[in-house]
């Protein structure tokens, strides 16, 4: 049986930052632009009362989000970027951006929409199995879990999109989630989830 690359620790997110202030190009890139919009356009709900956003990053998407939430937890691995996520949410009183790291770190609160989107493939698989039950326990019954990632390999990560996705759908098997959507490009797919 393969052995499990580790999960990627916030000392490599780090050095990305250092050498980058926005090493994915998320406020200026096309594909980005175009995976943040079809991300919005898959919320079945026009407005979530408590969202958790995993991966906030330099908070692009947490902005676009921040209208359609009542409260927005959107937290990174990495405080390097949250500066800059901090400053474009400083007019969404209902944003709190905090330095976190799952699944070793998880908050308490329940939540009606938890959004993983590019960060599930830095996990290994048993730290993204622990994660995937994490997800599971703090969604509210009819709440939305929705995943987004790049599907191309990456050497440096331990898993690939679709194993990432792969895993949340072994819990549709399971009946924990219910599968409402899935949508794929060449770059990257996307899954909704609503816990019954």
């Amino acid at each position: 049986m393969e052995t499990s690359k580790p999960s990627l620790t916030q000392t490599y997110f780090d050095d990305v930052y250092r050498a980058n202030d926005d090493p994915w190009q998320f406020a200026t890139s096309p594909y980005e632009q175009a995976k943040y919009e079809a991300t919005m356009a898959a919320l079945p709900n026009a407005q979530y009362h408590n969202a958790f956003e995993i991966g906030c990053s330099i908070g692009v998407l947490s902005a676009m989000l921040a209208g359609r939430c009542d409260k927005l937890l959107a937290v990174d691995a990495s405080e390097l970027p949250l500066k800059a996520a901090r400053e474009r949410l400083a007019s969404y009183p209902n944003v709190t951006v905090e330095q976190l790291s799952v699944p070793n770190q998880f908050p308490t609160d329940q939540f009606d929409l938890i959004l993983l989107s590019e960060v599930g493939y830095y996990l290994s698989r048993p730290d993204l199995m622990r994660l995937r039950q994490q997800l599971i326990d703090n969604l509210v019954p009819q709440g939305h879990l929705l995943l987004v990632h790049w599907t191309p390999f990456v050497p440096d990560y331990p898993l690939t999109g679709d194993e990432v996705h792969e895993q949340f759908m072994e819990s549709v098997t399971s009946g924990q989630l219910a599968h409402l959507l899935n949508q794929r490009t060449d770059k990257y797919r996307l899954d909704l989830f609503q816990k019954p």
